[in-house]
């Protein structure tokens, strides 16, 4: 569950970057553009973002030598409202670690920025964690960028009427683009937010690529606060995705409820099993639903046949050290200014400076 939480459902992994800005895109026409004023300090840009067909997206996963299913599967009503549960698991630490670094250090952050006053935050969701740092820094601009319509719709409004001095510019984007800031609020000190652990959903390559897009974003001396979740003993690896009261398992089954309600694909959910594990060839986790018995599904008009032990792979985490992930940062562009941990070294908070 590298997906941090419910707020990045529906996210996808970036193939290639494409840069545009929310001005280039009225001047030039390359997407239909609709710029609504919802509330006096709110205002909403959709880029309508291109919805992939699923049918032709899961048969091509499906089909391939190594099966696999996109993490975006999980996130239906039921799914999210089990990963809610998840976040609350004792063994699943990310979430509240993470937030207790954000509670404790809102300040120090703030003063090693010198008085931020625009937060960027890339796959925004429901913005729940954002809302730490828009009571301690009191920022004038918040730009949240998120692929839900509906989500973003929901969360900027709240969040409007919760910080009605915070101009708050809404977009309705795939943020796996490279989106520049809006030319009205570039300058120095502006700040791109990307927590949780969603950046160890990356292939390493596709992940270089994604902290370069996040580089752009934040501009010249634009800065970066990301979360990275830390290598840690296997043993409280594999609890964390291995939950004793089997929310992990729903969680990853419900993935297959999902096509089945949509595309009526007719997997026999009730031999399948959920299987994750820390691969520490790869320093990473690996989620995989096994095939308990040959299974025919449906796709469209076709048919397809996993045989039985066949995996379908349907997530990776991974896990860096400080170290590890600091370079990665480097190599992005960036120059790393601090990293706040926990008491337990499970989970990091970086912060690097564009």
């Amino acid at each position: 569950m590298g997906f941090d939480s419910p707020a990045t459902r529906g996210r996808s992994m970036p193939e290639q970057h494409t840069a545009f800005s929310i001005e280039a895109m009225m001047k030039h026409q390359q997407t239909p553009l609709n710029q609504q004023q919802l509330r006096p300090n709110l205002t909403f840009y959709d880029l309508y973002p291109p919805t992939k067909d699923m049918l032709a997206e899961v048969s091509q996963s499906l089909s391939g030598a190594n099966p696999s299913l996109h993490p975006k599967y999980f996130y239906d009503e039921t799914g999210s409202a089990l990963f809610d549960r998840i976040t609350r698991s004792p063994e699943y630490y990310p979430t509240r670690t993470e937030t207790g670094l954000l509670t404790d250090y809102a300040e120090e952050i703030h003063a090693r920025l010198g008085q931020p006053q625009i937060i960027a935050e890339p796959g925004a969701g429901s913005c729940e964690k954002v809302r730490l740092l828009l009571d301690a820094w009191q920022p004038r601009h918040y730009m949240p960028v998120e692929i839900s319509r509906e989500c973003l719709l929901d969360a900027s409004r709240q969040l409007a009427g919760d910080f009605p001095n915070v101009h708050i510019s809404a977009v309705c984007a795939d943020y796996c683009q490279t989106i520049a800031m809006p030319d009205a609020l570039k300058q120095s000190g502006q700040v791109v937010f990307f927590p949780g652990s969603t950046i160890g959903n990356f292939e390493p390559s596709a992940r270089a690529d994604f902290l370069k897009g996040l580089h752009n974003l934040a501009g010249a001396g634009g800065a970066l606060l990301i979360g990275a979740d830390l290598q840690k003993a296997n043993t409280q690896l594999n609890a964390a995705y291995n939950d004793a009261e089997g929310l992990t398992a729903a969680f990853n089954l419900n993935a297959l409820h999902h096509l089945n309600r949509k595309l009526d694909c007719q997997f026999d959910t009730a031999n399948m099993r959920h299987v994750a594990f820390y691969n520490s060839d790869h320093q990473r986790i690996e989620m995989h639903l096994e095939c308990l018995c040959d299974q025919h599904i449906q796709l469209g008009e076709r048919s397809l046949i996993l045989n039985s032990g066949t995996r379908i792979h349907t997530e990776n985490s991974y896990k860096f050290t400080e170290q590890s992930f600091s370079a990665e940062l480097i190599a992005a562009g960036f120059k790393p200014l601090n990293c706040w941990t926990d008491p337990q070294n499970l989970f990091s908070l970086h912060l690097a400076q564009a």
